[in-house]
């Protein structure tokens, strides 16, 4: 492996950020790009987003925004996405959809021993097998040990807390002010789009670069 590997966490729109910070991390050909999902939604500009992902050839992993947009294509159900969503469904091209339905809900270095997803997962049950709807939704477990959102179970702890890896495992999706680091996970959605920072993690260094929000776009 001759390259680094970059994960960025949720970039949501933010597009003049994520350029910031492709220019600081000065990418060669060798480096490797995962965008760990929530691509879209809620920022400025989710087309120009998927540009530059396109553009550097990303990988780009499946987050919940991402699968609200595409449920919400497939069934035209309203339930399957927010009133701030409808926004960026009109605006996306087709090229773009095509983009969204292309994104894996994974992936792995196995040289780093290294997993990315959007999400996490549920502690003790093999990572590969979980589905769509955990992967890119789980922040906390339940008193029952089910996967919850923090607004459903605002007492609960990180499913990380409870991960014992290996996997160590990269991901997004709950937001905080700050890197949440424990010994087999990491979390890098320091909350861009509400005035925080954009947040790479630079592997086999175990470098981190952020680029402060310009604004807060989302309340």
């Amino acid at each position: 492996m001759n390259g680094r590997l970059i994960a960025i966490g949720d970039i949501h729109g933010c597009h003049a950020e994520f350029a910031e910070l492709l220019a600081r991390l000065e990418l060669t050909k060798d480096d490797r790009l995962v965008l760990l999902g929530d691509l879209v939604n809620r920022g400025p500009d989710s087309n120009r987003v998927i540009d530059l992902a396109r553009q550097h050839h990303a990988l780009s992993l499946l987050g919940n925004h991402e699968l609200r947009l595409l449920k919400y294509r497939r069934t035209g159900d309203p339930k399957y996405v927010k009133e701030t969503d409808l926004a960026t469904v009109e605006k996306l091209r087709d090229e773009d959809w095509k983009y969204l339905e292309a994104m894996p809900l994974t992936f792995e270095e196995p040289e780093l021993n290294v997993v990315c997803v959007h999400g996490g997962f549920l502690p003790g049950q093999p990572w590969q097998k979980q589905p769509a709807d955990v992967v890119t939704r789980i922040q906390v477990i339940d008193r029952d040990g089910q996967p919850a959102k923090r607004g459903d179970a605002p007492d609960a702890p990180s499913w990380a807390d409870f991960w014992s890896g290996p996997p160590f495992v990269v991901y997004g999706h709950t937001s905080r002010p700050e890197i949440y680091k424990l010994k087999w996970s990491l979390g890098i959605d320091t909350a861009c789009c509400m005035g925080g920072s954009l947040t790479a993690y630079i592997l086999p260094e175990k470098r981190f670069v952020q680029v402060k929000a310009r604004q807060r776009y989302y309340p």
